[in-house]
């Protein structure tokens, strides 16, 4: 009697396990929650530590005007000199206006970089409902994470007309050997970024990561009749 009980209760999480590694992630629930969840929390830090930093930052609150600074390469924040983030001059907060897109990647494209955004995070959300399934949870957060800082950057085009920075890695380290970076720069890693910068790229190295999961062959593996045979 016990071993017949238990033979079924394993064929039964078998048959859930197998539905949820068939069924669009769109139709599920706790798919959705996932997605949500980390797409409104990465959103809410990003534009949060923006406004944070905004407001502090320069010793007294930054008023950004979309009017004075879309499509206004020549605007200039106050100056500031920022402020020691982490010791051994690992971070410096100091507040920077982006035009172009990640760490400053073509700089005077904004209709461009809104038109592109706003197809990835359409694109982004179908590849969630339709190419995912219930069970793949690691990439409904990549994708979260990719929603958040897109979605997080597109509100600064929209609203300021350039993108928020203050996170500057290494600001006095620089590279050896008398190197130089394409624009003449000789800092370690003169860019200067955001939170939704670092959301987009840990998204996209998750979903990289688990683009090529054999889920499908898993799944295979764990149907009710398959598994039920020794």
């Amino acid at each position: 009697m016990s071993d017949g009980g238990v033979g079924a209760s394993d064929r039964g999480a078998l048959a859930t396990k197998a539905s949820l590694a068939s069924q669009p992630a769109w139709r599920s629930r706790s798919a959705w929650f996932t997605l949500l969840a980390v797409t409104i929390l990465g959103l809410s830090i990003d534009l949060g530590s923006k406004a944070w930093a905004f407001r502090t930052v320069a010793g007294e609150p930054v008023e950004l005007q979309y009017d004075e600074i879309a499509g206004n390469p020549a605007y200039r924040l106050p100056w500031h000199n920022g402020v020691h983030a982490l010791p051994a001059d690992l971070l410096d907060f100091r507040l920077v206006l982006n035009h172009g897109a990640v760490f400053g990647l073509g700089q005077q494209k904004r209709g461009v970089f809104i038109a592109f955004t706003a197809i990835a995070v359409i694109a982004a959300v179908g590849v969630f409902g339709w190419w995912t399934t219930a069970s793949a949870r690691l990439a409904h957060v990549g994708i979260g994470l990719v929603l958040a800082g897109g979605l997080g950057n597109l509100y600064d085009r929209l609203l300021f007309g350039a993108v928020r920075d203050f996170l500057y890695m290494t600001p006095r380290w620089h590279l050896p050997w008398s190197l130089r970076w394409p624009g003449g720069s000789d800092e370690l890693f003169p860019w200067v970024f955001n939170v939704a910068d670092m959301l987009l790229l840990a998204g996209m190295a998750i979903l990289l990561l688990t683009a090529n999961r054999p889920e499908a062959k898993s799944a295979g593996s764990t149907e009710p009749g398959a598994a039920a045979n020794p």
